[in-house]
């Protein structure tokens, strides 16, 4: 009778789950999956990074002055905390995930979470797609189109580098018209 009543609540987060994934477009008009860069040091990968640009997304409402940072966890995976700044309260907004290589991809594919351990099925998607080669800016996305991020070291790195991320994501299918700005 027990594990009646600890399936039940995990049943009613799965409609919450697909709500989720199935309310974000898909920003992609190319067949096919995206390439993405063929390798990644994530040594050098981990840090800060700021968010320039990003598709929509509803874990983001209102958030301005985003960032991101990495970090390299001994057993493999990779820690993140995402922080913004809320827009209508002034409050930070602070998110603690982990993020695990998927295998082969080089450290170019990865999976993040933010749920916790006992959620089974909330890895998304984390494909690095465009790098420059001294790690200053990064193209991040999901292979299906929905997820699309511009990020770089600076919070205001020259036009040209954020023009290379754009062609990047234009070359690999994305459109770019959607992508919200950094504030």
């Amino acid at each position: 009778m027990r594990k009646r009543y600890i399936a039940l609540p995990l049943l009613a987060l799965i409609p919450l789950a697909a709500a989720c994934v199935l309310a974000q477009p898909d920003n992609r008009t190319a067949k096919g999956k995206p390439a993405t860069v063929a390798e990644v040091d994530l040594t050098r990968y981990a840090g800060t990074w700021y968010e320039i640009a990003r598709y929509p997304n509803s874990f983001e409402k209102n958030c301005i002055n985003t960032t991101a940072t990495y970090g390299l966890n001994d057993d493999g995976t990779v820690s993140v905390v995402n922080e913004c700044t809320n827009s209508e309260t002034g409050e930070t907004k602070r998110a603690e995930g982990t993020a695990r290589i998927v295998d082969g991809s080089n450290n170019s594919k990865l999976e993040v979470k933010f749920a916790p351990d006992w959620v089974p099925f909330a890895w998304g998607d984390y494909w690095i797609l465009a790098l420059e080669a001294d790690y200053s800016a990064a193209l991040v996305g999901s292979p299906d189109g929905k997820y699309l991020w511009i990020l770089a070291r600076e919070e205001e790195p020259d036009q040209s580098l954020i023009d290379r991320m754009l062609n990047a994501a234009r070359e690999k299918g994305f459109a770019t018209e959607p992508l919200v700005w950094r504030q």
